[in-house]
């Protein structure tokens, strides 16, 4: 059964949810990646790890965290060439989760690769620091820094209530980009996990959502039971 929201689905935040949709819409978009990529190249997932402490009354709650991501390397010499990376909502939200992001990140620019970050996340605070004065408002973005020109920006955006967007993702310089949808990675990513099931569409999704998304999400889902 498909999400009933015609984009990005918010109770996906939930921290029970997110470790399986993470891992499901990385792995989506290596499968939508591959019938396009040249043979030139080759794509793998790779993770981030890192621990996360919680104090809880008397004692000290440790998380592991494992988060995948996809490289796009050159066959011949292994060289990085791309990186797609999805931010997590401890990413956002918790310290070291926000630093083992900003550290890969470091670390993918130092190889000189473009990279490619996916925020479908409300809660918590940004992780890129460009500034969004001028632009129009955005729920979630793809952010797309390419090698040969890292000060810029390319930003792909939604709202809650609209389609995510397809999105350049770049090669080599002397190569074409290819295209992903990221609207399909997230639907087939919600079919794969089996989300139709574990949701609770009755109570609030566990992010932050203001007074407008609190309005249209409501009267979304309300369409959407008349509709069954």
């Amino acid at each position: 059964m498909p999400s009933p929201m015609p984009g990005m689905d918010p109770y996906l935040e939930d921290d029970k949810l997110w470790p399986l949709f993470h891992t499901h819409l990385v792995h989506s978009l290596y499968q939508l990646l591959l019938p396009g990529l040249m043979d030139r190249y080759r794509a793998r997932l790779a993770e981030r790890k890192y621990v996360v402490e919680q104090a809880l009354f008397t004692s000290v709650v440790r998380e592991d965290h494992r988060e995948p991501y996809l490289e796009v390397r050159q066959r011949a010499d292994g060289r990085l060439i791309t990186v797609v990376d999805v931010v997590s909502p401890a990413n956002k939200g918790t310290a070291s989760g926000r630093r083992a992001y900003l550290d890969k990140r470091q670390e993918f620019r130092q190889q000189n690769a473009s990279l490619v970050e996916i925020d479908l996340v409300l809660q918590g605070s940004p992780v890129q620091d460009f500034s969004r004065e001028g632009l129009p408002d955005w729920d979630y973005a793809v952010a797309v820094t390419r090698s040969v020109q890292p000060e810029r920006y390319e930003i792909y955006t939604a709202t809650v209530d609209k389609r995510l967007p397809r999105f350049r993702l770049p090669l080599a310089s002397d190569d074409r980009d290819t295209v992903l949808d990221l609207q399909a990675a997230v639907a087939r990513s919600y079919d794969q996990g089996d989300f139709a099931k574990q949701i609770d569409y009755a109570r609030d999704p566990l992010t932050r959502l203001n007074d407008t998304q609190k309005k249209w999400l409501s009267a979304r889902l309300h369409e959407q039971k008349l509709r069954q």
